[in-house]
């Protein structure tokens, strides 16, 4: 089965509209839902009219730019966003001192969630994947159970030894408390590498997601256009809800 899901769902006007198109296409499957930005509102409400499978988008590293959360919330998602922006490797590093704030991030995000959208997620990934970063993950602050994106899944060869061993070893541990698809890949990265065709073989016999940003005129020309189709016409689409 494949997930082909459209991040940064409510960031701006421009990202819901692209993917909403995407949507009434039939082209994406799910997205994934900013909140406490400049267009969460309206597009909670255009997600409930159309009928979408709405994930939580968390954000660690973008200011927010809509409905504002409480004081203590805000200043504790600047401290994490100050952070995890430091570096390159930011989120690599476990910071003791900001395991409240980090916490307090993502309850509030998961809180507004539910009162957008009047449930909880479908399930949980993270602006540039920080979901992923080492308080996230170390403090088990995502409650267990959660379907969730994992890492980037990628062959041997295309990425150091090292870079694949951490990937892996974050899976595995994720694999244990969380509920994961088998495959996670970038419709960028695919595009520009030809990898679509193992996408689809692989989707023939597991759980794969397909990341998109359909406000990229290049993913969503592809998107919109019949090589959609020649790509993955045979494959069996599908949401995190049917996981």
């Amino acid at each position: 089965m494949l997930i082909v899901n459209a991040d940064d769902w409510g960031r701006s006007q421009a990202e819901t509209d692209a993917a909403l198109a995407c949507y009434a296409r039939g082209r994406i499957t799910s997205v994934t839902a900013m909140v406490f930005m400049e267009d969460s509102e309206r597009a909670a409400e255009l997600a409930k009219e159309a009928g979408v499978d709405v994930g939580l988008h968390l954000n660690l590293v973008q200011e927010f730019n809509g409905r504002k959360p409480a004081a203590g919330v805000l200043e504790s998602h600047d401290r994490v966003c100050r952070f995890l922006k430091h570096g390159k490797y930011a989120l690599l590093l476990y910071n003791p001192f900001l395991r409240k704030q980090f916490c307090s991030a993502y309850l509030a995000q998961a809180e507004e969630f539910q009162r957008l959208y009047g449930r909880p997620p479908s399930h949980i990934d993270g602006h540039q994947h920080m979901h992923l970063c080492a308080n996230m993950v170390l403090e088990k602050i995502i409650p267990g159970g959660q379907k969730m994106r994992r890492n980037f899944s990628f062959c041997r060869g295309e990425k150091g030894f090292v870079n694949r061993t951490y990937r892996s070893l974050v899976d595995e541990w994720l694999g244990r408390r969380y509920r994961l698809t088998d495959y996670f890949f970038g419709l960028a990265e695919c595009l520009q590498t030809k990898r679509l065709k193992r996408v689809s073989e692989l989707a023939r016999a597991a759980n794969v997601e397909l990341m998109t940003h359909p406000v990229n005129a290049d993913e969503y020309n592809w998107l919109t256009s019949d090589r959609y189709y020649d790509a993955l016409g045979q494959v069996q689409m599908g949401t995190y809800s049917m996981i």
